[in-house]
């Protein structure tokens, strides 16, 4: 079983399901808000620098579905500014075990990397993404609890068998 920092955008689904499969995987997870969270460049291109610019977005956030926001025109100094001063704009979720991260939630990827249990997903499962239908502000789920935990289990992020 893994430890995982996992950042999220608190109250959306799709970040629920997430940690809710990691943690029926056996996982521990110390869950942060995404949106509060004080990054600084270099601690975000810790996660993003890998990927392409345009993946370094969250296609649901109102200024990409828009149109303001067009990721694939951007370089990648412009697209760090845009996520610092936006962070609703940045993939999620981030996860992190030991030095390494990942950006978005790809089932096939996740289960490589630390395991989803003996019934990982189907490919094409809908795990990315919010599936909370109207847009996305900042105040959307704010009814909803930010949850802080930390366990403080041993960590072991290699894939499981």
């Amino acid at each position: 079983m893994a430890h995982l920092v996992f950042y999220e955008k608190p109250g959306c689904a799709g970040n629920g399901r997430q940690k809710a499969l990691l943690r029926a995987a056996g996982h521990t997870l110390d869950v942060r808000d995404l949106l509060s969270w004080p990054w600084s460049a270099d601690a975000l291109l810790a996660f993003i620098a890998p990927l392409p610019v345009s993946e370094w977005f969250n296609r649901a956030a109102p200024r990409i579905k828009s149109g303001e926001i067009v990721p694939e025109t951007l370089d990648a100094d412009t697209a760090l500014a845009l996520l610092l001063a936006g962070p609703l704009l940045i993939r999620r979720p981030l996860m992190q075990c030991d030095a390494r991260r990942m950006v978005g939630f790809d089932a096939a990827e996740v289960h490589a990397w630390v395991g989803l249990g003996a019934q990982p997903p189907a490919p094409g499962s809908p795990l990315e993404g919010c599936a909370a239908t109207a847009a996305h502000g900042t105040d959307q789920h704010a009814d909803q609890r930010t949850e802080q935990r930390t366990d403080q289990r041993t960590t072991r992020c290699t894939p499981s068998t």
